[in-house]
């Protein structure tokens, strides 16, 4: 049974954005919901009547309202959402036009910068004006290889005002990555800054800037913000202006193209390690309905309450965060190490920002509390009142620290989704408990089951995370897949008609879900399944390692697990630790879980999104190719695993 963390006060039930939601659904359909349980059933039952009643409690500005919700509540892909419909995606986030605070910004370089609603929309109109007068219009792409800056919002929702879809990468991303990214959908303006920070030091974007225009001929202006120095060069810049010279002053009033509710808004990629990324085209209506969702209901987000999530442009993360406008709160970017010039960076900022809702990864979690910082000992985090994790599945060990280090009375929310829908399949839940290990619950109008071997639903073990409905944010296609072949193989291969995501899920009685890892990357030795989670689960407790990774080697006719460690500065890989690493998993996890080698290794490689590629290291140690390294942060140290000779021995 797992331990109970937390639960919300009955004040703050009772004020909660979801406890209104039910009412209103009570009243509205003659429902007798009274828990979140009872609410999410009748989400997944009812899927037209949940998605129009979060329409109606987002307050979507529309031009023209829905004629049909749904055509078919069976149809996956390809179902047609909110017919008739006609909206504008920066509309819906650029409501407020007041004094109230948008957007707060810090960087490495010490500069802290805020915009007003106001100022935002005047900002926002400026650079409208001037894509407009490139002939900028719907079906266009325009992108941003941006650090995280109010720049980037700006330019988004400029291009976004207009019908232009937006894309972006962020500056540590090498050419081939971007050039595979924005070569594929041919974006006609750039939005880029002249460089960025990090750890301390500038660093220029300019020269990469000038190599990928080399090669994406369809760019016809590209706009530079400086960052890293009042005056960037721009002569080497094609077609380059200075973002305050590329605004329009005094620009006319800002008319928002009206569009239908599956207008291309984003388009996002997948992590490319098996070719080139896929690109996946998602609408207007759907990104805004399952954000404004999430931001509403799943965290109860307020006009006044003010979010931050550490994140990169590179991640669906910043879209996310950024959708937090339509709700009229402020927003808090970061750019740059969280961890220079100390671990309390963010901590600091957190305080002296009254941050009420904390956003940012497992792997954060895990590497803050190896500093030894105790945030509730040195910062008053009075008005935190939630904090968010994702990225990777965050341990039990990993929400002991949050409650013990970091505040008491606190909604921690770990939540898992996907870029491929810009949003959650389980997250939190600020009317219920938190346990240890645990994501609260599944999403609102998000019909998730597990799946067993047989293509079952089970409850109580462990299976396929599927969802087995419809929901308005999934891709509306593929960008170049006319006939829907990479769109299907992606998800409905395996089940017909049923989106199969990838990771490996375990839904408990409570509603609860536990994510054991990608469902690609789960081990098989002996013919039983263990997600890769679970051994990290155990590892991550030791002081001695600072991460790790494990694959299952295909080894005379079954599986081994290999698990790789890179250690804490200071320490070697010596029996002792090899003993405790085993017994520690044989304990908590079980023998099975034991891993059959325990190699130390310099560095662990991850995606440009920070993942850990565990599939890539499968690959490399088996023999066999890697397709895509360019897909990778780090490619260099997979030439390490290809050349551990320890592999190939008994």
């Amino acid at each position: 049974m797992a331990k109970l963390l937390w639960e919300p006060s009955q004040e703050r039930v009772q004020h909660a954005n979801m406890t209104a939601f039910i009412h209103g659904i009570n009243q509205e359909y003659d429902q007798h919901i009274n828990d979140y349980k009872d609410l999410w059933q009748w989400s997944v039952t009812n899927i037209a009547e949940f998605w129009q009643e979060m329409w109606a409690f987002g307050n979507v500005i529309a031009s023209t309202q829905p004629t049909a919700i749904i055509d078919n509540e069976k149809k996956m892909p390809g179902a047609k959402w909110f017919s008739g419909a006609r909206l504008n995606f920066a509309e819906n986030l650029l409501r407020f036009r007041d004094k109230q605070t948008a957007v707060i910004f810090y960087g490495e370089d010490r500069i802290r910068r805020e915009l007003s609603y106001h100022a935002l929309f005047t900002e926002v109109s400026a650079v409208a004006a001037a894509l407009q007068s490139l002939g900028v219009t719907t079906g266009d792409r325009v992108v941003g290889f941006m650090p995280n800056l109010p720049e980037t919002i700006i330019a988004m929702l400029a291009a976004t005002s207009l019908g232009a879809a937006w894309s972006s990468c962020s500056p540590d991303f090498g050419i081939k990555g971007v050039l595979d990214r924005f070569g594929q959908i041919k974006p006609r303006v750039l939005f880029t800054a002249d460089g960025y920070w990090f750890k301390g030091k500038r660093i220029n974007s300019l020269d990469r800037v000038e190599k990928i225009l080399e090669q994406i001929d369809s760019v016809e202006k590209v706009v530079v913000v400086p960052y890293a120095r009042e005056e960037p060069d721009l002569s080497r810049i094609s077609n380059g202006i200075q973002f305050k010279d590329f605004k329009v002053k005094n620009p006319p009033p800002l008319e928002f193209a009206q569009l239908p509710f599956d207008h291309p808004l984003y388009i996002m990629y997948s992590s490319g390690t098996t070719g080139l990324p896929k690109c996946m085209v998602q609408s207007a209506g759907g990104i805004l309905l399952q954000q404004m969702k999430e931001h509403l209901l799943h965290t109860d987000l307020k006009r006044e309450d003010t979010i931050f999530y550490f994140t990169t442009c590179g991640w669906m993360m910043w879209n996310w965060l950024t959708c937090a406008l339509s709700v009229g709160a402020t927003l808090v970017l970061y750019d740059g190490n969280p961890f220079y010039p100390g671990p309390e960076i963010l901590w600091r900022m957190a305080e002296a920002e009254k941050i009420t809702v904390f956003g940012t990864s497992a792997g954060y979690l895990s590497a803050l509390a190896g500093t030894g910082l105790k945030p509730a000992e040195q910062f008053d985090l009075s008005p935190l009142r939630a904090l968010l994790s994702t990225g990777s599945p965050l341990s039990i060990e990993g929400f002991d620290f949050v409650y013990r280090d970091i505040k008491k009375d606190l909604q921690l929310a770990s939540i898992s989704g996907g870029t491929d829908i810009n949003g959650c399949f389980a997250l939190g839940n600020p009317i219920g408990p938190v346990y240890a290990g645990e994501l609260q619950c599944r999403g609102l109008g998000m019909k998730v089951e597990a799946y067993d071997s047989d293509g079952q639903p089970v409850i109580g073990r462990q299976g396929e995370l599927v969802c087995t409905a419809p929901s308005p944010s999934m891709p509306i296609y593929f960008w170049d897949d006319p006939d829907g072949k990479k769109y299907h193989s992606a998800y409905f291969d395996v089940y017909p008609g049923i989106w199969r995501h990838g990771d490996y899920i375990q839904i408990n009685d409570r509603g609860g879900v536990v994510i054991y890892g990608r469902s690609d990357a789960t081990l098989n030795p002996g013919g039983v399944r263990i997600g890769t989670a679970e051994i990290y689960r155990q590892v991550e407790v030791l002081p001695e390692i600072e991460d790790a990774l494990v694959v299952g080697q295909n080894w005379k006719n079954d599986v081994r697990v290999i698990l790789f460690v890179k250690l804490v500065n200071g320490h070697a890989l010596d029996d002792d630790i090899c003993k405790r690493i085993r017994q520690t998993i044989r304990t908590h996890a079980s023998p099975r879980h034991v891993p059959e080698k325990i190699i130390a290794v310099p560095e662990i490689p991850y995606t440009l999104n920070m993942k850990k590629v565990e599939i890539a290291v499968k690959k490399i140690i088996e023999g066999k190719t890697v397709r895509n390294k360019d897909a990778l942060k780090n490619p260099e140290v997979l030439e390490f695993y290809a050349d551990i000779k320890e592999l190939q021995q008994d």
